[in-house]
């Protein structure tokens, strides 16, 4: 997820935090098996793949312009 996302954190001029679920008791209670899993101001966007038509509506909400 993370190398597919590169060119469009790069395009968009977006930041991305890579953590560690597994080394995160709470993240791994939260998210399990549901990795990777693309957070969008702490609220789950994807798991497991990246859902593109998703990113492109959230991102273009008001409040990420």
């Amino acid at each position: 997820m993370h190398d597919e996302l590169l060119p469009w954190i790069a395009t968009e001029q977006a930041t991305l935090a890579v953590i560690d679920v597994d080394a995160d008791p709470i993240l791994k209670r939260r998210y399990g098996y549901r990795v990777p899993v693309l957070l969008l101001d702490g609220e789950p966007v994807c798991y497991g793949h990246v859902d593109w038509p998703e990113i492109r509506r959230l991102w273009a909400l008001p409040s990420h312009r």
